[in-house]
């Protein structure tokens, strides 16, 4: 039984292992990507400035109501 607790242990070490390697490396990769596309980003963000603060007095708004 103590054999299966260490086999369980070990899975759920390796599993939190890999998953933080995986993280890591996204975290790499989007580092990257924003660098890459850093125009282009700021191109969206520009354009969606208008359409969120519309979003953010139609919210308002409603909140107002109530």
């Amino acid at each position: 039984m103590a054999e299966e607790v260490k086999k369980v242990e070990a899975k759920k070490v390796i599993s939190t292992i890999f998953k933080v390697v995986l993280g890591l490396v996204f975290l790499v990769l989007g580092g990257l990507a924003l660098i890459r596309w850093l125009n282009a980003l700021l191109i969206v963000f520009k354009g969606c400035i208008g359409l969120f603060l519309i979003l953010a007095g139609v919210i308002t708004l409603a909140i107002a109501k109530e």
